[in-house]
């Protein structure tokens, strides 16, 4: 399905750039991994275009980053036009899309998350930061379970848990790399109730009982979402189960490793060695077996988190469905006008210049 040469490609990008779901794909099928490794490859991608911009507050970041996101929305719409960029990730994801009928609103979602953080959005509450995370992590859960063959909304639903759960392991463990880049993805309002202000924070980024309590409490939630998502690994294929397991405990085990280094975040960034991924992928082989009951069969069952409802939605459907949300279209436009703007400031600069 994949050319040879694009997989390898691929293969090398997420070797280098993505450790955990590296490690994790080595328990996943050659017939899921392998359009994984695409699918992982082609966001990697994406999400590198728009951080590498992140930094330095200058205007030329705001118009990189601008950039970016609509070169993004441009690959997306030659790969469903079914003539992808000349690059191996572009052309591999564009025979995913072929060959699985991926939904189109699902790589939209990461691209909307993209942009959100292009045009410097911020969020009040744990439900705004859940927002943001179905986008840019539950969407490619829900992306996953098409590479499975799974469109059950109760699969659907967990898969998009453990996206959220991931992504909120990110954020408590990039706290301060996010500060010193002049980003805070923590709540807002779960900050200034610790009275500490973001802005404050942001401009002397410093480990301090009140973050660490923001941050434990982050994971807190993170953990809650871990556990309802391992009822909906029982749903998938046995062959996909100890992957997905392991993905689950990899990134969980980033978490305890803030969590063991008092849930400071700020003075250095948490890893795990290769010692204990291994200790993991051989716990996830164990469980791969397992059936649901009692109450993990009525957490398969319950409902999407709010947030994600619209990706279960999504993944359903065939990608037929191509209509681009309001919200996309908006923060779209927002970014052309920004990108008109800041261009001609920086022509008149030239002029002035001269």
């Amino acid at each position: 399905m994949i050319d040879p040469n694009d997989l390898a490609a691929c293969r090398e990008m997420i070797r280098t750039g993505s450790l955990s779901f590296h490690a994790a794909s080595k328990l996943l099928p050659a017939a899921v991994r392998d359009p994984a490794l695409a699918l992982y490859a082609f966001c990697r991608v994406a999400d590198d275009a728009v951080d590498e911009a992140v930094g330095s507050g200058h205007a030329e970041d705001a118009e990189v980053k601008a950039r970016a996101v609509l070169s993004l929305r441009d690959r997306l719409e030659l790969v469903y036009a079914g003539r992808p960029r000349n690059a191996p990730a572009d052309r591999a994801f564009a025979q995913v899309v072929e060959e699985f009928d991926m939904p189109r609103a699902l790589p939209e979602a990461l691209l909307e998350g993209l942009a959100w953080d292009a045009v410097g959005k911020t969020y009040d509450t744990l439900s705004g930061v859940l927002d943001y995370s179905a986008r840019v992590a539950a969407a490619v859960g829900a992306m996953m379970c098409v590479l499975m063959r799974v469109r059950e909304a109760d699969a659907l639903a967990r898969a998009c848990d453990l996206g959220l759960a991931m992504q909120l392991t990110n954020i408590a463990r990039d706290v301060g790399e996010d500060a010193r880049s002049g980003r805070v993805y923590l709540p807002r309002d779960w900050m200034e109730a610790e009275g500490l202000s973001p802005e404050a924070f942001l401009a002397n980024p410093v480990a301090c009982d009140r973050i660490r309590r923001v941050t434990a409490r982050l994971l807190a939630e993170a953990d809650r979402l871990y556990q309802r998502s391992e009822a909906g690994v029982t749903a998938l294929p046995l062959a996909c189960r100890p992957g997905i397991y392991a993905a689950r405990y990899i990134y969980a085990g980033i978490g305890g490793e803030v969590a063991r280094h008092g849930y400071d975040s700020v003075s250095g960034r948490a890893h795990t060695g290769k010692a204990q991924k291994l200790g993991w992928l051989l716990l996830s082989a164990t469980r791969a077996a397992a059936s649901p009951f009692g109450p993990a069969l009525a957490q398969l069952h319950a409902a999407p988190e709010p947030e994600v409802a619209f990706l279960v939605s999504a993944a359903a459907r065939s990608r037929a469905h191509r209509g681009r949300s309001e919200a996309l279209l908006s923060v779209l436009a927002q970014l052309e006008a920004q990108d008109r703007l800041l261009s001609r400031q920086r022509l008149g600069n030239r002029s002035r210049a001269v």
